[in-house]
């Protein structure tokens, strides 16, 4: 199950070398490029793929663990029930992996509770802490080829970009956090009278945790590495449609060190599984990464239980403005990246493109080139730039918006239909001549759909583009700095990317305005989504100062 049992597929890279340098070497970190914009989008090779390859190729992993992870040992579900997680490549079963549901969710708090109360994680010095978290990250780095093969077999995305990109990440996010368990720490506050006040930030106690599938195990880091940092215990429930990395992570964790109950791992549906976290009166606290919809659920049964407080990073309809002095070529892939990374499966997506009025026909033109030269095929195939969407619900979701731009009088101008015969595949979609009020322009259609439209001023630029129940992200491409700054505190979201995009180091907070949540993930300030504030006030008799 090791690196070195499983032939690295990172080694048979050789083919695409020099486009790998470029996207590695424009980070300090190697795990994103630092501008998109110059090194690896605008160096790739493209060339177009007429059919998906017919036999899939085999994944060079097995699947080992597929049970849920309780108080430290893997156990099947207590009504033994098991549901099946499907390759989107194929439609076929890959595995069948046990389905928690309330009572499973029971136990894992109570071997939370139990690790917080009585065990040894939050009683370790915040040193101990760090260096168990150190091993995982090393861990996670030697599994690097395993885990980035889960993810493609379970998600669709490709190994490219699940193991160069996201699973380096995942490691970097760890590493991250283990330096700062030994640095959170309170303040000494003068007082107005004989008193000596401080402050501990103390770790929260349990806390329930829900991913999406779109980003399993970066999202996975991002929630559980600043909560063990904190010196917390968590309940984790994964994506229904994507649980095998996680639970891989998980067996690692306790490779590392990790004392039994304080990461447990449930495997399950949202309304059964996800439910019993939100609505649970023993967890302190919710953290949910998901559509907006779910969140308000979240919110309600976290309001509704025993008050928890909750962190939502929701959706998002982010807008990517193209101004006039841009370099069109440039716009054209930075915007075609924005958008169809992922497979379009990405809440911070530049799925609203607003181009400037003067280039906007040659980038309408342009962009359809780009996209037509888009590779689709077997994730696992080197150099294919676009797998399987992630399942048929999302596959039949798309279609249905490219049904509605049309009906609605959006222009498609390439793409709009089911790629091959075989496994969720999309055409690279564009759309142009697109209008606010139009719902590929307001809904979040998750997938390979771009929806192009005119704009002639900045200040209708901005107005448009704050025109959304979304705030997540927003991208501006322009050579003119006094425009970059105008459009960066104009722009409600909570992220603006300039001249690049999908930029996520660990160090950078990442959270919405509006609808797209509450909270923050990443950074410092994270931390406070997983810790308490006490102060404690004690009095001085006959003190040398004040």
């Amino acid at each position: 199950m090791a690196s070195r049992g499983l032939p690295s597929l990172l080694s048979r890279l050789s083919l695409c070398t020099s486009t790998l340098s470029r996207y590695i070497a424009s980070s300090p970190c190697n795990y994103l490029p630092r501008s998109l914009g110059n090194s690896w989008i605008a160096n790739r090779s493209f060339a177009v793929t007429s059919e998906i390859q017919e036999e899939p190729l085999k994944a060079p992993v097995e699947v080992q663990h597929t049970k849920l992870l309780i108080n430290g040992e893997f156990v099947d579900a207590l009504s033994g029930k098991t549901f099946p997680t499907l390759d989107p490549r194929t439609e076929e079963v890959i595995a069948n992996v046990a389905e928690g549901d309330q009572e499973d969710v029971n136990r894992a708090v109570k071997a939370a509770r139990e690790a917080f109360d009585k065990g040894p994680w939050p009683r370790m010095s915040s040193y101990e802490r760090s260096k168990i978290i150190y091993r995982y990250a090393d861990l996670l780095e030697k599994y690097n080829d395993e885990l980035a093969a889960l993810e493609t077999l379970d998600s669709g995305k490709t190994f490219e970009q699940a193991s160069v990109v996201e699973i380096p990440l995942v490691t970097r996010t760890f590493r991250y956090f283990a330096g700062w368990a030994d640095k959170i720490q309170g303040l000494t506050i003068p007082t107005d009278g004989a008193y000596h006040a401080y402050t501990f930030h103390e770790p929260i106690g349990v806390v329930g945790q829900i991913v999406p599938w779109n980003f399993p195990l970066v999202m996975y880091a991002w929630k559980v590495a600043p909560a063990l940092a904190c010196g917390n215990t968590i309940v984790l429930k994964t994506a229904e449609q994507t649980p095998l990395s996680s639970i891989l992570a998980g067996k690692l964790a306790l490779e590392a060190g990790l004392p039994p109950g304080v990461l447990n791992i449930i495997s399950g549906y949202g309304p059964t599984a996800g439910a019993a976290i939100a609505n649970h009166m023993d967890i302190d606290k919710v953290a949910f990464t998901g559509s907006t919809n779910v969140g308000k659920i979240i919110m309600k049964a976290a309001a509704d239980s025993n008050l928890k407080p909750v962190t939502l990073e929701l959706g998002g309809k982010s807008p990517f403005i193209i101004c006039e002095d841009a370099d069109v070529d440039q716009a054209v892939e930075l915007s075609h990246f924005a958008l169809f990374f992922n497979q379009g499966q990405c809440c911070c997506a530049g799925s609203r493109t607003f181009v400037h009025e003067s280039i906007y026909d040659e980038y309408v033109e342009k962009a359809k080139e780009r996209a037509l030269k888009r590779v689709v095929g077997d994730p696992f195939k080197i150099g294919v730039e676009q797998g399987p969407q992630v399942d048929k619900e999302q596959f039949d979701r798309i279609l249905g918006y490219v049904e509605a731009g049309q009906q609605e009088g959006a222009r498609l101008v390439t793409g709009g239909a089911r790629f091959g015969s075989k496994g969720y595949y999309i055409k690279p979609t564009i759309f142009a001549d697109v209008q606010d009020e139009m719902r590929i322009c307001r809904e979040e259609i998750f997938g390979p759909v771009q929806a192009v439209t005119k704009f002639r001023t900045l200040e209708e630029a901005v107005t448009r583009a704050n025109n959304s129940k979304y705030g997540l992200a927003a991208g501006v491409f322009t050579q003119n700095l006094d425009t970059a700054n105008t459009l960066s505190r104009a722009l409600r979201a909570g992220t603006v990317w300039i001249n690049c995009y999908d930029i996520f180091d660990a160090a950078i907070p990442f959270g919405g305005y509006k609808m797209s949540g509450l909270g923050r993930e990443k950074g410092e300030y994270v931390l406070k989504n997983y810790t308490q504030v006490k102060a404690v006030v004690t009095p001085l008799t006959n003190p040398a100062w004040l």
